[in-house]
């Protein structure tokens, strides 16, 4: 069996990320793993075709970055404080920022949480998750949070 050391918890805020905590720290406990929790906020730069001013667009993501960075902290102060993490807040499209993170950093494993949408809904927002199970070079957990 592979060695799992580091691990990929991205986390989009949600009243969901929480229920998947447990799942994220008894196996980093049990492995003795380091654990990277990941933000990904949305890059705005489609709106640019809006006749929206990019200066307006850049100021409003640099918003969003520094308001999850804020919450974030108040997530991982919550939910880890007693376990050391790697925390990041990084501008993207979250599916390829986190299978792209996942190789950058070296990770061994990736457990998120699905949301657990209904066919339309997927299709009109896509799926993160599905996306990342697809195109990940090492393992992913999905945890959905409400049975």
């Amino acid at each position: 069996m592979p060695i799992i050391k580091k691990i990929l918890f991205p986390v989009d805020l949600s009243e969901a990320s929480p229920q998947v905590v447990p799942y994220v720290r008894e196996i980093a406990e049990h492995l003795k793993a380091e654990v990277h929790v990941l933000f990904v906020a949305r890059v705005m730069a489609k709106y640019a075709t809006l006749e929206v001013p990019p200066a307006y667009i850049s100021r409003f993501e640099e918003e969003i970055v520094k308001g999850a960075e804020r919450k974030l902290d108040e997530f991982l102060k919550a939910h880890f404080q007693d376990l050391p993490v790697t925390a990041r807040v990084i501008s993207g499209e979250p599916a390829e920022e986190i299978v792209d993170y996942a190789v950058g950093e070296g990770m061994d494993l990736i457990i998120m949480g699905t949301h657990g949408r209904k066919m339309v809904e997927r299709i009109v927002f896509g799926s993160v998750a599905t996306h990342v199970v697809q195109q990940a070079r090492v393992p992913v957990l999905t945890v959905k949070p409400y049975r």
